[in-house]
């Protein structure tokens, strides 16, 4: 009799104890999964948000810092003002290059075009932007025009064609950016002409008008000159533009990167405390089913089996139970993570993203890997004592 089949015959004739070493396989590789996706996938969607800020420094209002992180990252539109000549004053310091101004804004709350109750919305300066202008020219060809927005990837048309209703105003959604798994995936970006033309046009069209108050930004990203130093820059425009907080690129999102620190080392203690009962009770379970088996075992030994394949025999039923048990469970945690990501997300407030198909095969297969591997370390014990033993003594007890 093969391996395999000896092995399948022991699996099949014993379900109680098959099924507790699958479901310990089935935690172990389910928990590794879901910890290693959520983990990379919240650190992607942060790295992904940093690229497409696109900015050295990002100066708000004071108090302002934790609602653009909020903004940025999961999506809550943030609504702060500072006066416009803040550009100017930032412009003038001596490592500063760049300076771009933007305005937030958002929908109307419950408004038809949003899957949300209310969407956030990016106006930038076309003339001085450095963030979504070369994005237009490289995958449009052109600038947006009046009317014209682009949206994150959660962002799409609502009245027919290409056109979403806000305050009243049609506008054309010319592109979707790429997914970030953050708060811009559902944020559209327009010009601050188009801004300004809905919230005229909104005090006649709308339920309630978009207001825009006169000479007023939100936010001014800069980025530095070549060879000057960020930080340095960041304590001169606070110690030289009053009423605002410059919050350097490196230090962005510091409170969600804290809070997934935090979250990290709960899910590692779990699994750590999981992985450990797991490969005690799988033990325990080998141990007990070999002790039924010492007769059968002697039996095999008598029969001309050698120790070599009654040890393989046991280390084989090991691996077919690890990997059913850790098919289910990678299988489900990656279920789970694809169907409520957003679920995940607000509950867990953090951003995140799914890994690209070939970085996800890699985290299936290490999760599947590590199910095999605590199963096999598991049962290795009992294997070896078992498969030493006397066969005439074994046939007598």
């Amino acid at each position: 009799m093969s391996l395999f089949r000896l092995a399948l015959k022991n699996i099949s004739g014993h379900g109680f104890r098959s099924g507790v070493v699958i479901l310990c396989a089935l935690l172990v590789a389910a928990f590794a999964l879901f910890t290693t996706l959520l983990m990379r996938g919240a650190e992607t969607s942060l790295r992904l948000a940093l690229d497409r800020l696109g900015a050295d420094i990002v100066v708000v209002p004071s108090g302002a810092e934790t609602k653009i992180e909020s903004a940025l990252l999961m999506g809550i539109p943030a609504r702060f003002w500072m006066p416009q000549d803040t550009v100017a004053k930032i412009a003038a310091l001596p490592g500063a290059g760049a300076v771009s101004p933007q305005l937030y804004l958002a929908t109307l709350t419950g408004a038809s075009c949003c899957d949300v109750s209310d969407m956030f919305m990016i106006a930038y300066d076309p003339q001085s932007d450095f963030t979504i202008q070369p994005w237009l020219e490289k995958n449009l060809g052109n600038s947006l025009r009046q009317g014209e927005v682009v949206g994150g990837s959660f962002i799409h048309a609502t009245e027919g064609g290409q056109n979403i209703k806000v305050y009243g105003y049609l506008v054309t959604l010319r592109a979707n950016l790429e997914a970030t798994g953050t708060g811009l995936d559902q944020t559209m970006f327009l010009t601050f002409d188009t801004a300004r033309d809905i919230a005229r046009l909104s005090k006649t069209q709308a339920v309630s008008p978009l207001v825009i108050p006169p000479d007023s930004i939100s936010a001014a990203l800069v980025k530095v000159k070549p060879g000057s130093d960020a930080h340095a820059v960041a304590l001169q425009i606070l110690q030289t533009v009053p009423g605002v907080v410059p919050i350097e690129s490196s230090n962005m999102f510091q409170s969600y990167r804290t809070q997934m620190t935090s979250l990290l080392r709960i899910i590692l203690s779990v699994l750590g405390l999981t992985w450990v009962l797991s490969i005690a009770l799988i033990s325990l379970v080998f141990s007990m089913a070999a002790n039924e088996r010492r007769k059968e075992l002697g039996v095999l030994r008598a029969m001309g089996a050698t120790r070599r394949f009654v040890f393989q025999s046991m280390l084989a039923e090991a691996g077919v139970l690890a990997f059913v048990g850790g098919a289910i469970g990678i299988g489900l945690a990656g279920l789970a993570l694809y169907l409520f990501r957003q679920f995940i997300m607000i509950s867990f407030g953090i951003p995140f993203l799914l890994p690209s198909a070939g970085a996800l095969l890699l985290q299936l297969g290490i999760g599947l890997v590590l199910a095999l591997v605590s199963v096999g370390l598991a049962a290795l014990f009992p294997a070896l004592k078992f498969s030493r033993q006397d066969p005439a003594i074994a046939m007598r007890e």
